[in-house]
């Protein structure tokens, strides 16, 4: 097959998201497949030239938005979709491509557009809220702990106001916008010929919290880990000493990056504690950090092996996500490599952990330090739960498994179309 995968993110700069469909694009390459990879990229740069990774030549299309709220997301979104469909449309002519595999928000509506014009299927990959959340990501307010039940005008109202400030009476006639927003991102999910959600709760809370997408043909389809090759980029000598805990992600408030310093203060924890990551909240977790007296190290973002590094060698991977996780890396990587995790139970991270079996599951910060405390005073314990989830991430996670899955749904919406390959 000739497959063209549409991403708003590829590395070697991204995050999870990035590396899920690197990995997925580079399952199907190994499989056999063609695969050809296009990125919408904003901001300054020069031509549209490939960019290249891993032998893909990415095809970057240049958009531009202004810096304005709200504005520039209009650009980014409903513009974005109809001038990048086209050209997807002639990357499909051109190459002859059988199948569309949209993999984020910007990138999807565009890809399903461009699908329809060119008569051929189109799969949709969710790995966040973007469906049903305006943010992505669930949270109407850093500061409360429950989740947002719906984008209605009320929950809107309470969720900018958080984000706006003191200026949230200016934002509120965006609210109308915001709602057309995720009519048209949800749009584009119907129209689309299958929709792979990554874990089981964002599949539930897709057919439950929108009636737009119960009509939509969802398959649970997880992102794919390459576990031999994220041993070896693991390779290399232990970056301390000594035993420590590691965080690794956004320090961010969906992530939950302030309740890290709440439950190493609850464990009482002696061992040192890094993060790697950057955010929003860094300056708030050092000023937390300093106040609690205990020894945590922030060394910033990190290059994907020198970041596998530190996850190897740690005793224990503490995280502490407040929004509902999608399918964390992450945990998968953790899990790969052997790693004892104390996680909060939330989204699909249940997908991943087993409490008391791949890893122990807790609610919120207190639990999770009372969970973070066991796992520091018992060794044997680490180790039995870091096995468990290496043997459950190799069955259900690796590349070459998930690969096959998603291969059979492509040939399956292919049906008995001709391939261009053939």
């Amino acid at each position: 097959m000739r497959i063209l995968i549409s991403t708003d993110a590829f590395p070697p700069r991204c995050g999870g998201s990035g590396w899920s469909t690197y990995e997925l694009a580079k399952t199907l390459r190994a499989m056999g497949h063609q695969v050809v990879i296009s990125r919408p990229i904003f901001g300054a740069g020069g031509p549209d030239d490939p960019m290249q990774y891993d032998g893909f030549d990415v095809r970057t299309y240049r958009g531009w938005a202004p810096p304005i709220p709200f504005v520039r997301n209009y650009f980014k979104n409903e513009r974005l979709a109809r001038s990048y469909a086209a050209a997807l449309a002639g990357i499909v002519r051109a190459e002859r491509i059988d199948l569309l595999h949209g993999q984020h928000l910007l990138s999807i509506p565009a890809t399903v557009r461009a699908a329809r014009a060119e008569q051929r299927p189109v799969v949709c990959t969710v790995r966040d809220y973007w469906p049903l959340c305006y943010w992505s990501d669930l949270i109407h307010d850093p500061a409360v702990s429950e989740l947002c039940p719906a984008c209605t005008p009320t929950m809107m109202t309470r969720c900018v106001r958080p984000r706006a400030g003191s200026a949230w009476p200016l934002a509120l006639p965006a609210i109308p916008y915001m709602r057309s927003n995720l009519r048209h991102k949800r749009r584009a999910l119907v129209s689309a010929d299958a929709v792979i959600a990554v874990s089981s709760a964002i599949a539930a809370d897709l057919r439950a919290r929108t009636d737009d997408l119960r009509s939509a043909r969802v398959e649970v389809i997880p992102n794919p880990v390459d576990i031999d090759g994220v041993r070896a980029a693991a390779a290399g000598d232990a970056p301390l000493s000594g035993p420590y805990a590691v965080c690794v992600g956004k320090l961010a408030p969906n992530k939950g990056s302030t309740k890290l310093i709440t439950a190493i203060e609850r464990a009482e924890l002696t061992w040192p504690v890094v993060v790697v990551g950057e955010g929003p909240d860094r300056r708030l977790m050092e000023r937390l950090a300093r106040r609690s007296g205990r020894d945590v190290r922030f060394i910033g973002w990190q290059s994907r092996p020198e970041t596998l590094r530190w996850l190897r060698y740690a005793a224990v991977l503490v995280f502490p996500s407040h929004g509902p996780e999608s399918l964390s890396r992450v945990l998968l990587e953790a899990a790969a490599l052997g790693v004892a995790t104390a996680a909060t139970q939330t989204g699909g991270t249940g997908d991943i952990i087993t409490h008391g079996v791949t890893g122990l599951l807790s609610e919120g910060s207190d639990g999770l330090g009372d969970d973070l405390r066991r796992l520091v005073a018992d060794e044997a314990l680490r180790r039995r739960l870091g096995q468990a989830a290496a043997r459950q991430v190799e069955m259900k996670f690796d590349a070459p498994e998930v690969g096959r899955r998603v291969e059979t749904l492509y040939r399956e919406l292919i049906g008995g179309r001709p391939t261009a390959a053939k």
